[in-house]
């Protein structure tokens, strides 16, 4: 960090249960989630570049994992992120514009919350730069909060990270106690699948199961997830995990049946589609298990098993 540098990190998310209520009012649906943070990281540097431009952004660039795939433009969240603390009472930008720098390490439109990490990385490192010459004007964490929940549902948990009961839109956060640490395999797919997309697909599954066409599985409550967390056992949590979208993702790419499968013969404990998916979570029983169990994944030739990695989780939420 220098006098015209600001770097953040936000760490990536897994759903350990996700339970999706019916089309609300305003078009979004009601869930009731357990979020867990994971040791895939989002770095993101803000740096003053000289005279402001009409936007105060001069530029927006990324690196690392799937960096070709991440918008460089102002529909990215970083971007907007930048740009709502630098409207605040009291933010100072010195009458330069800034540059925004993305390292990404979570998987783009796998589920992961990888743009979502970056945009609370982002809020965190402008709220740092912005207000470095008065700190007692910065905003506090409710204010971060606030505006999170503005930029997207999966914003506000990236901010808070560990394990959490998410709901409405997943933005109302309470902690989850937990013991132990969960190790994880993780296996990701280059072709991504579109989160709305992923739940229009929900809504007709959901028509056709109330015409009976088919059947209508619905995921109950965390309750016994919850307990089974604070237990410390990954045997006990893998009785638990449950998604609601992972049907809808696998209708929309069918190969995921191949990487659920190929997790179960390589050993996992459990495997799940994370949150919309196509990024598949395999739970293990330690470091040494989750590495063999991506490795296997990787090599057992399953069309959807792109790239596999092990990370341990719960991990910590935003940090400079």
């Amino acid at each position: 960090m220098t006098a015209n540098r600001s770097t953040a990190t936000a760490q990536g998310k897994i759903n350990l249960h996700l339970a999706v209520g019916d089309v609300r009012p305003d078009g979004y649906h009601e869930l009731t989630t357990v979020f867990q943070a994971v040791d895939l990281t989002e770095r993101v540097t803000i740096e003053y570049v000289g005279d402001a431009d009409s936007s105060g952004i001069r530029s927006l660039t990324v690196s690392g994992f799937d960096a070709h795939l991440v918008p460089t433009d102002s529909s990215n969240l970083a971007w907007r992120a930048v740009e709502a603390i630098q409207k605040l009472d009291g933010a100072h930008t010195g009458g330069q514009s800034v540059s925004i720098h993305i390292d990404k390490g979570v998987p783009v439109a796998g589920g992961m919350a990888g743009g979502s990490a970056d945009a609370a990385a982002a809020l965190l490192a402008a709220s740092d730069l912005f207000f470095r010459d008065n700190p007692a004007d910065a905003p506090d964490m409710n204010t971060l909060m606030s505006i999170a929940a503005e930029l997207g549902a999966d914003v506000p948990f990236c901010l808070h990270g560990g394990t959490a009961l998410g709901t409405g839109k997943g933005e109302n956060l309470v902690p989850v106690m937990t013991s132990g640490t969960y190790h994880w395999a993780i296996a990701t797919d280059k072709r991504g699948l579109s989160t709305p997309s992923v739940f229009a697909q929900l809504d007709k599954q959901r028509e056709a199961a109330a015409a009976g066409q088919r059947p209508n599985r619905r995921t109950g409550t965390p309750d016994a997830l919850m307990l089974a967390l604070r237990s410390g056992d990954p045997h006990q949590l893998a009785e638990h995990l449950s998604n609601d979208l992972q049907a809808p993702a696998i209708s929309l790419l069918p190969s995921l049946r191949q990487t659920l499968q190929a997790a179960r013969e390589a050993g996992a404990l459990a495997a799940i589609v994370s949150g919309s998916g196509p990024t598949v979570a395999m739970l293990c029983t330690d470091h040494d298990h989750a590495v063999d169990v991506a490795t296997a994944v990787s090599v057992s030739g399953t069309a959807s098993a792109t790239l596999t990695t092990s990370t341990p989780g719960p991990a910590a939420g935003v940090e400079k």
